[in-house]
């Protein structure tokens, strides 16, 4: 398999903290890799050493399998585009303006690809609107409008539809989905939305405290989530306790609701509930969804 990213034993330390310890990653070429972790778990950090924002404190990492200790990671990097925290736009510019000047940053001899650029992230018609009045989703766009610039086959993504609303997340999926299998390039996704998540990514990397936990395809995740039963109880610290005693694995998910996981004889349960002064109200059976499965992997199997 070809891979547009990989790192082996990577290392990110600031005085005592470790933000990457022994990193690894692998992200195949066409891929959309979905990058899955907490706040502070070394997400942001592996970005800004992928963009030459920073530098490893020890390890390396390749892009199109040139490491990063090589004079010609210059070059490779020439060939990624990044939206990351914020889009880099000005905002007294219009859309237009803004890419425009990218143009002329990076070197660019005409502004002949800047219409059909306007128009694949659908802003052609936003005329001398300025930035500052766009919607949070139009500025999201106009960020990877700006990032396209250069033609890069690798675009990397930092929480892209982090604050937007309904229809400003599903513009957005629509159009990486549009980069992604029209122009072929290849997505490193960082996001919280995890629900969103699961209707991109084609790969997923779920890291923790700096660690890589586990890298999988979406088939591969498909087949690894579990079904659950979803129960609805009047007590959910009665339904704890009785779990606990059967020594089956849950997640709580209210007052009132959990996921229980694992084989469960349903009378047993509701006669243990009841002897517990609890009632079961609902009961359904589904599967694991990518935000308990990622709950299970770092260790939150069971929440009391």
């Amino acid at each position: 398999m070809e891979y547009i990213l990989t790192a082996e034993s990577l290392n990110k330390h600031y005085k005592n903290f470790k933000a990457l310890q022994d990193f690894s990653i692998h992200v195949p070429k066409g891929a959309i890799y979905g990058f899955v972790g907490k706040n502070g778990a070394g997400k942001t950090t592996l970005i800004r050493l992928i963009c030459g924002l920073q530098r490893p404190t020890s390890g390396t990492y390749r892009l199109y399998g040139v490491p990063n200790t090589d004079a010609g990671i210059a070059k490779c990097r020439r060939r990624m585009g990044a939206v990351v925290e914020t889009p880099s736009i000005y905002l007294d510019m219009t859309a237009e303006e803004n890419l425009k000047e990218q143009f002329r940053i990076i070197g660019l001899p005409s502004f002949d690809d800047v219409p059909d650029l306007l128009a694949l992230v659908g802003l052609k018609n936003t005329g001398k609107k300025k930035a500052k009045h766009f919607s949070l989703g139009m500025k999201q766009r106009l960020g990877i409008a700006v990032a396209l610039a250069g033609r890069p086959d690798f675009l990397i993504l930092d929480e892209p539809v982090n604050g937007l609303d309904p229809q400003g997340i599903i513009e957005m999926r629509e159009l990486i989905l549009k980069l992604n299998r029209e122009q072929g390039i290849t997505f490193l996704i960082s996001s919280h939305i995890l629900d969103e998540l699961s209707r991109l990514a084609t790969h997923y990397g779920f890291i923790d405290s700096g660690h890589m936990i586990k890298e999988l395809s979406a088939e591969e995740l498909d087949a690894a989530c579990r079904k659950c039963i979803r129960v609805q109880v009047s007590d959910v610290r009665a339904l704890a306790r009785v779990l606990d005693g059967m020594d089956i694995s849950y997640t709580i998910l209210s007052d009132t609701m959990a996921d229980i996981f694992g084989k469960v004889n349903i009378s047993d349960l509701a006669l243990a509930l009841s002897e517990d002064g609890c009632d079961i109200l609902s009961i359904n059976e589904r599967e694991e969804s990518l935000e308990s499965y990622y709950v299970n992997l770092i260790g939150g199997g069971k929440e009391r």
